[in-house]
């Protein structure tokens, strides 16, 4: 009886832990978005606006200027995030498996 059950979790074991090599040949590798020529010349403002807030001396200026460069920094980030349409997307069995996860270690 012993020898029967150890026999049939060693092939549960066997068929659990094996692995079927597979090739990837229907899925190609995501291209990247074409921005048409407006969204392009509209990216470069928003990169040399974002330069010219950088070079700028921010410790000269007062507490609602610094919150009002903050807000459009913010701003524009947005706006070149949505231009670019790129962004991490995480499923539900995923971000309910990270808290899970969050919760045990924490």
């Amino acid at each position: 009886m012993k020898k029967s059950n150890l026999l049939m979790t060693t092939a549960a074991a066997m068929l659990l832990f094996s692995t079927t090599p597979t090739l990837a040949e229907g899925k190609s590798k995501k291209e990247a978005k074409v921005l048409t020529v407006e969204e392009q010349v509209k990216l470069e403002e928003i990169e040399a606006r974002v330069l010219e807030i950088k070079e700028m001396e921010l410790s000269s200026l007062e507490k609602a200027e610094k919150a009002a460069v903050k807000e459009e920094l913010k701003g524009l980030e947005k706006e070149a995030r949505a231009l670019r349409g790129t962004g991490l997307y995480i499923s539900t069995g995923a971000l309910i498996l990270i808290i899970i996860l969050l919760i045990i270690l924490l």
